[in-house]
C-alpha cells in the first residue's frame, strides 16, 4: 500500500511511497534524491556501498521528474525535509522523464507566464502552483457548504444560447445546427426563471463567456461565476449573505490551508472583518475624481484607476451602492421614489471588482419598459418575459468571479493564475 509522503514521519518504520523526482544530488558514496507528491517531499538517501544492486541499477541515470516507487526503512535525519528520511530496499523507475525538462519545476530558474501555461501539467507541480489550485477547491467548497447549509438548491443552466443576457455584442456566436446560437454570458436570466418556478433559493457555480478584447492581468473570455439568486429578498438581504459568504470561505481557507498558504509563503492571512462600509456610488465618483487624472462624473463606470484610488481610501472589502439606473442592466430594480438610481451594488476589493448584484425587477410591465430604454427589442426575450405574467415573485441576487475572489485572496499579480488553462484572446490552447 502507497503511503502518502505527508505521512511518512520519524516514527514510521517502513513505508512505501510514489512519486515525482524533485531534485537528485550524488556525492559519490551518497545519492539523494528528493521525492514529491501531492502531500509534500521526502529525501531518499542511498549509501551506495549498502545498497543493492538493483537500486543502483534504477538510479543511475535518472531524470528529474521521473516517477519512482521507493520501498525502505524510514530513519529520523534532522536535516531532511520534515526531519526524516527513507532508505530504500527497492527503488523502481515507473515512468522515465524526458530531459531536459520545458520549465524548471524547482524554480530555481524563472519563466514566464506565457511559458509555465504552454506546459500546465507541469507548472502545476510546483508546490507553490499546486497550493493555489487547492486552495481555490478550498474556496468553491466553503462557498457549497455555505449555501447548503442555508437550503438553497444547486441548478445547471444551459451554456448556448440563443439571446445576450444583457444585449450587446459581447458574445462569442457558435454553429448549431441551422440556428443562430451564442456561448453564454451569465446564467442571469435563468435563475431569475427559477424563482418564477418557486424555488426561492438557487445558486449555479459554472462557466462564462465574455467576447471582450480585453488583455489586462484581471480579464478572462471564460471564467468561472458563483451566481445565487433568492426569492423575497431586496439588494439589502444579498448584500448581506453575499458578505457572510466572502468572511465564511476566507474562515475555510484560513482554518483547513495552512501548508498551502505557507507555501505561497503568506505569513499573515487576514480574514476580512464585516460588516463591509456600503458606500453609496456617488460618493465614490467624488473619490475618484479628486485622486486620478483621468476626467470623471457622475454617471460614468468607474474605471481601473478610479477602483483602484477608491480601493486605496477605503483599504478593505466594501460594497458601492446605489448606481445610477443608466449604466446598470434592465433587470435592476429602480427605487420608487427616484426611479434614476436603481437597487444595484458592487462588491469590491481594494483593487478591483469581484461581485455584482441587484434586487431585480419582478413587474412584467415595468421589466418590457426598461428592455425598450436599453435599445433591445423585448421579442428576443420573449422566453425570459413569459414567466413574469404568471406570479414573479421579488427577488435578489448576485455574481461573484471565482478567480477574481481566489486572485485577490492570495495576492495574485495576474489572474490568469488562478485558472488552471486561461482562455483570453491570444490562448485556446493547452
Amino acid at each position: 500500500m502507497r503511503t502518502p509522503i505527508n505521512m511518512v514521519t520519524p516514527d514510521t518504520e517502513h513505508a512505501k511511497i510514489i512519486g515525482w523526482v524533485h531534485e537528485v544530488r550524488d556525492l559519490g558514496g551518497l545519492a539523494f534524491f528528493l521525492i514529491r507528491d501531492r502531500t509534500g517531499i521526502i529525501q531518499v538517501t542511498i549509501p551506495k556501498k549498502k545498497a543493492s544492486e538493483e537500486v543502483l541499477a534504477a538510479i543511475k541515470g535518472i531524470s528529474r521528474e521521473s516517477v519512482v516507487q521507493v520501498t525502505g526503512t524510514v530513519k529520523a535525519m534532522e536535516k531532511a525535509p520534515g526531519g526524516r528520511e527513507l532508505v530504500p530496499s527497492s527503488f523502481e523507475v515507473l515512468s522515465r522523464s524526458d530531459s531536459p525538462l520545458p520549465l524548471d519545476v524547482v524554480e530555481k530558474v524563472p519563466a514566464d507566464l506565457d511559458t509555465r501555461l504552454d506546459v500546465r501539467f507541469l507548472d502545476a507541480r510546483r508546490p507553490r502552483v499546486a497550493a493555489v489550485f487547492e486552495i481555490r477547491s478550498a474556496v468553491l467548497h466553503a462557498v457549497q457548504q455555505f449555501l447548503h447549509k442555508r437550503e438553497f438548491t444547486q441548478i445547471t443552466t444551459p451554456k448556448v444560447v440563443a439571446a445576450a443576457t444583457e444585449g450587446g455584442t459581447e458574445l462569442f456566436p457558435i454553429a448549431y445546427f441551422e440556428k443562430e446560437a451564442f456561448l453564454n454570458q451569465s446564467p442571469q436570466l435563468y435563475k431569475q426563471m427559477m424563482m418564477a418556478a418557486g424555488f426561492e433559493k438557487v445558486y449555479e457555480i459554472g462557466p462564462i463567456f465574455r467576447a471582450e478584447e480585453h488583455n489586462t492581468t484581471k480579464h478572462l473570455n471564460e471564467a468561472t461565476s458563483i451566481d445565487v439568486e433568492v426569492s423575497f429578498a431586496d439588494h439589502y438581504d444579498m448584500m448581506a449573505l453575499l458578505e457572510e459568504m466572502i468572511i465564511t470561505a476566507y474562515e475555510h481557507v484560513s482554518v483547513t490551508c495552512q501548508d498551502q498558504l505557507a507555501n505561497l509563503e503568506i505569513e499573515s492571512f487576514e480574514v476580512p472583518k464585516g460588516p463591509f462600509t456600503r458606500l453609496p456610488y456617488a460618493e465614490a465618483i467624488d473619490i475618484a475624481a479628486t485622486k486620478i487624472d483621468e476626467p470623471i462624473k457622475y454617471g460614468d463606470d468607474l474605471g481601473s484607476a478610479a477602483e483602484r484610488a477608491v480601493g486605496e481610501e477605503m483599504g478593505t472589502h466594501y460594497f458601492i451602492t446605489d448606481w445610477p439606473s443608466s449604466i446598470r442592466p434592465y433587470y435592476a430594480m429602480p427605487y420608487e421614489d427616484d426611479p434614476s438610481i436603481c437597487k444595484a451594488f458592487d462588491l469590491m476589493h481594494p483593487r478591483m471588482e469581484l461581485s455584482s448584484g441587484a434586487q431585480r425587477v419582478h413587474q412584467y410591465d415595468l421589466l418590457v419598459s426598461q428592455i425598450i430604454a436599453k435599445g433591445l427589442s423585448p421579442e428576443s426575450f420573449e422566453f425570459y418575459l413569459r414567466p413574469f405574467r404568471y406570479g414573479m415573485p421579488p427577488h435578489a441576487g448576485f455574481g461573484v468571479g471565482a478567480e477574481r475572489l481566489v486572485m485577490t485572496m492570495l495576492g495574485l499579480q495576474n489572474i490568469r493564475e488562478a485558472v488552471l488553462f486561461p482562455r483570453d484572446r491570444h490562448r485556446l490552447v493547452p
